[in-house]
């Protein structure tokens, strides 16, 4: 394979460490041969970026220690060894130390690179509360008598809290240092760095162990890396600190806009290093989208930040990722998660149909009932929405339609499903209409030729949606639309007078693989009952098709809609990407690549192992050129003018109305040109 293609620093990713070393306490000739230790693993799993505690290399417990030449002196003896020997690799360190500087002692952080002190990073929030005791011995950045600093042989190092280091050669890699407590503080340094363009923040940290502490500490880094849109890596004291007073559990954390992508084990006696692969293209994205993050950046215009460069080269070569990329990015892997979530959107769908209907002072519903999932589901919707409103499901007037190519299975299903629900039921065969207009249309099909052209499909998508219609206009309800997000997206529905059209549909931002997993969720808790659940079980095993298109012999369709338009898993994983974040199809073809190669490891949310699929990239370039031409450049009318229908995920929705507005006249040629980028082979 392509070493670009495979490499992830090609596709906006930077690999991070936070680092854990065991220290000794006033022994900073030790602690700097243990960080360097670490460094060097970090260097050789190609991490562009290594985080230490703070005060690591005098470590922390030192109390008036840190009063004494000797911690003062070797620590900066310590600094210069790490220097020394960090001088051939390309990986920048932040180290803690104490640091004198003219008449007072400053609790700091450098950021090092290849032999030189890039900036010191000064710690601003000085913690003097119950255990700790910091004023004693420290001042805060603000008591800075200077802004650079002359060490170890190197002249006008950058000093202060208002240093932001921008790499070089690797695109929106912006760093910001906060030191421990800094992070506690109601608005924390890294929230106007960030506003100032920092992606990524490290804290090095010594922040002591007590009962539920540590669970808090990784909400304020997750929170923070939320809030700041931004890469927190958050680095710990461990083993060796002292034990005098207090206790210490090692505990590393690499936070990316809200999700915790790493972290440590507690109470290690060893030392450790913490690699997350962070993504700062899904970052700068996000607040490209989110107005009201780059809005702020005008209200803090008090704050003034100094930029230092990093001549930071991103690593060549094969570089796989090491973060578990989820193959349903719609679907939590998380069972008691997804659990809560199939709960939560069927009530979104519930109460936005319930709405829709109080304020239309409409009662009854009408829906076409196919046996396939999409219907299955907005039937699902339907009953319990008659339930909530105190309505009999009867009201529901639902339809078998069945056609040229409708299957026994299907056919059966529905009626099964139908009944075990209690709604109205009736079946209206739309052959005889279909037949009368093809012979209007002057179709071969009506002479007895075998043409199963797009105007025979469409004819019968027509028919089926112009019932629908005339019943809810006789029956003064209203027509409820069953499609989902993943066919309006591919533009496989048909438009105007067809699947494309009605009154209001629920499903309009739910991809097909979240479906399955709702109606697997509904059958699974027979939430309709012992007597739907195994229907619902027999729908999930169904093949999906439009069933337009008769087999050999008239017996059963001959379509399947994955051979057609790819399968639902890939092209929804696409979709994730495309429709949420904008990626580019070689950076989605890594992340399908990095989560579906392997059939075995990875995340399989209660799919049984036979129909477990694995993709080559060969495959996930050939559907991805689907995707593109398909989204890109003839779709967008249909998309255009979809009815009503309530968002339910943060995965986007294509209503013009709400997260996408696009031209129906659009071109592909960029997302085009950019799949030549995407190697044709796995090797």
């Amino acid at each position: 394979m392509n070493t670009e293609f495979s490499n992830l620093y090609s596709h906006g990713f930077v690999r991070v460490a936070a680092c854990v070393p065991v220290v000794r306490v006033g022994d900073p000739a030790f602690n700097a041969e243990k960080s360097l230790d670490l460094l060097r693993k970090a260097h050789g799993q190609k991490a562009v970026l290594a985080v230490f505690p703070e005060l690591g290399i005098s470590a922390y417990s030192c109390d008036d220690l840190f009063f004494q030449d000797a911690i003062q002196n070797t620590a900066l003896e310590g600094l210069g060894r790490i220097l020394d020997s960090s001088a051939e690799m390309s990986i920048a360190a932040v180290v803690g130390l104490p640091l004198k500087i003219r008449d007072a002692l400053f609790n700091c952080a450098a950021v090092l690179f290849r032999g030189k002190i890039l900036g010191i990073a000064v710690k601003s929030f000085l913690p003097n509360y119950r255990e700790f005791y910091e004023m004693r011995h420290f001042k805060p950045s603000s008591d800075l008598p200077v802004d650079s600093l002359d060490i170890l042989g190197q002249k006008d190092i950058p000093l202060g809290a208002d240093l932001i280091f921008e790499a070089d050669d690797i695109q929106d890699f912006r760093l910001f240092c906060e030191i421990c407590e800094d992070l506690w503080t109601p608005v924390p340094p890294s929230c106007h760095a960030a506003l100032h363009g920092a992606t990524v923040i490290a804290n090095p940290s010594a922040s002591n162990v007590t009962i539920g502490k540590a669970d808090y500490r990784r909400s304020l880094v997750s929170n923070q890396s939320a809030r700041c849109i931004a890469a927190y890596v958050y680095a710990g004291a461990g083993p060796g600190e002292s034990t005098t007073d207090l206790a210490w559990d090692g505990h590393a954390l690499v936070g990316e806009n809200g999700e915790i992508q790493a972290e440590s084990e507690r109470f290690s006696r060893n030392s450790q290093v913490i690699l997350a692969d962070v993504d700062l293209g899904r970052l700068v994205k996000d607040r490209m989208t989110l107005t009201t993050f780059s809005g702020g950046s005008g209200r803090n215009g008090k704050c003034s930040f100094r930029r230092v460069r990093i001549p930071l080269e991103a690593p060549r070569g094969r570089i796989p990722l090491l973060r578990s990329v989820p193959r349903f990015p719609y679907v939590p892997s998380d069972p008691a998660v997804r659990e809560e979530r199939c709960r939560e959107i069927f009530n979104i769908q519930v109460h936005g149909l319930a709405k829709r209907m109080e304020s239309t002072d409409i009662s009854s519903l009408v829906i076409g009932v196919s046996g396939g999932l999409d219907s299955t589901h907005a039937l699902l919707v339907c009953a319990r929405t008659m339930d909530l409103l105190g309505l009999p499901r009867t009201n529901i007037k639902a339809y078998s339609l069945p056609g040229f190519a409708t299957s026994g299975r299907t056919a059966s299903n529905a009626k099964k499903l139908m009944d075990e629900l209690g709604v109205s039921g009736a079946e209206i065969d739309i052959r005889p209409g279909c037949m009368q207009m093809l012979k209007d249309m002057g179709h071969p099909f009506a002479d007895g030729s075998p043409v199963y052209d797009v105007a025979f499909e469409n004819v019968q998508a027509g028919q089926r949606t112009s019932l629908l219609f005339r019943i809810a206009g006789a029956e003064k309800a209203m027509v409820m639309g069953t499609g989902d997000l993943s066919e309006l997206a591919l533009g496989w529905c048909t438009y105007g007078v067809g699947d494309h059209m009605s009154h209001y549909n629920v499903n309009a931002s739910l991809p097909k693989t979240l479906i399955q997993y709702l109606v697997r969720w509904a059958a699974s808790g027979d939430l309709f009952g012992p007597g739907a659940s195994p229907v619902l079980h027999n729908i999930l095993g169904t093949e999906i098709s439009p069933e337009l298109v008769p087999g050999t012999g008239g017996e059963g369709p001959s379509q399947s809609t994955e051979a057609v338009i790819g399968p639902y898993e890939l092209q929804d994983f696409t979709l994730f990407y495309a429709l949420r974040y904008g990626y580019l199809p070689s950076k989605i073809a890594f992340l399908a690549w990095s989560a579906w190669r392997d059939r075995e490891t990875g995340e399989w949310p209660d799919i049984p192992p036979e129909k477990r699929r694995q993709y080559t990239l060969q495959e996930i370039k050939q559907w991805l050129s689907v995707f593109v031409h398909r989204f890109f450049k003839i779709s967008q009318y249909k998309r255009s003018c979809v009815p009503n229908g309530p968002k339910v995920g943060t995965g986007g929705s294509l209503s013009p109305r709400g997260d996408y507005r696009a031209p129906s006249d659009g071109e592909s040629a960029p997302w085009e040109e950019d799949l030549r980028n995407i190697p044709g082979t796995d090797t």
